[in-house]
């Protein structure tokens, strides 16, 4: 995630001619830039409870636009029409290249309802193939001048009976080396910011969103927060019996910045950082509570 302009062309902010997308207006087209991932994983190998994957990440987010007026049906009130986007993650390790994750899906502008009673939101909809589909809504939406504000989050396994929201801590963290050791230890990989700390950073990853921008001028952020938990009984996560079983993905919260990026030496040009949290919960020991492991993705991509 580089402080300075990329290199590649950057497309200057433009309110396309899509205002029925809302706050999305901006992400039809390619982006493309660097982050970083963070995974705990069960260790079979040296004899520890689990070790920490960390990459360093290449990412290409495609978004193409849906044309024309999707209508829902309504019975308790007249029909209404979303609009959207569909969009495909590709995700490579920043030092091999190798790939690391693909995702398709759609992002969804909602207009506000009556029955429900809703505001305006946005929906998410993503399927992976390791056999995971989810269902994410709108939580929290705002366009404000300036950049953003990234609170902490935090990357340690804890066992909070209920799972807190992005921004809230949890009260019942892990403490055992055992557990957490590898988060202490574990040095940065290769190709994130300068002047980062590793330990710091591993357990705040928002720390390298910080760094990609501390010298930039940002002059407006559109911010959408999602999660699979905004609505109860119509959002979630669906796993395979499999992941079920080993690797259960029970939660996704995720924050998106669009931000237009003011530079010294040119025309503005739009970026967009995002943090995604994904609650893994693998079988625990007998008589043993059940720990939630963080899976934490963060990125800073600049619109081609």
């Amino acid at each position: 995630m580089s402080n300075n302009r990329p290199t590649t062309r950057a497309s200057a902010p433009f309110d396309i001619e899509h205002p029925k997308l809302g706050p999305l207006r901006e992400f039809p087209g390619s982006w493309m830039g660097q982050g970083f991932n963070l995974i705990a994983r069960p260790d079979f190998k040296h004899g520890k409870p689990f070790f920490l994957e960390i990459n360093s990440t290449l990412e290409d987010l495609q978004f193409t636009l849906i044309g024309g007026d999707i209508p829902d049906r309504g019975s308790e009130q007249v029909d209404i029409n979303v609009h959207g986007l569909s969009y495909l993650q590709k995700v490579a390790d920043g030092a091999t290249h190798g790939a690391l994750h693909i995702e398709t899906g759609m992002w969804i502008n909602v207009p506000a309802t009556t029955d429900p009673k809703e505001p305006q939101t946005v929906v998410r909809q993503s399927t992976i193939p390791h056999g995971n589909s989810l269902l994410a809504q709108s939580t929290f939406i705002t366009e404000v001048k300036g950049g953003p504000t990234i609170n902490p989050v935090d990357s340690f396994p804890f066992t909070d009976d209920t799972i807190p929201g992005l921004n809230t801590p949890a009260q019942k963290i892990i403490t055992d080396p055992d557990y957490v050791g590898p988060y202490l230890s574990a040095p940065l990989p290769p190709f994130l910011p300068q002047g980062l700390d590793a330990k710091a950073t591993n357990r705040n990853p928002n720390l390298a969103l910080l760094a990609a921008i501390k010298d930039q001028n940002i002059t407006h952020t559109t911010v959408i927060q999602v999660s699979t938990v905004a609505a109860q009984g119509s959002t979630g996560i669906l796993n395979i019996p499999f992941i079920v079983r080993n690797a259960n993905a029970l939660q996704m919260d995720a924050i998106f910045w669009i931000e237009t990026v003011q530079p010294t030496d040119g025309e503005p040009f739009l970026q967009l950082q995002y943090v995604q949290r994904v609650i893994l919960d693998f079988p625990p020991k007998p008589g043993a509570p059940i720990i939630h492991w963080p899976h934490i993705t963060v990125a800073t991509l600049v619109k081609q």
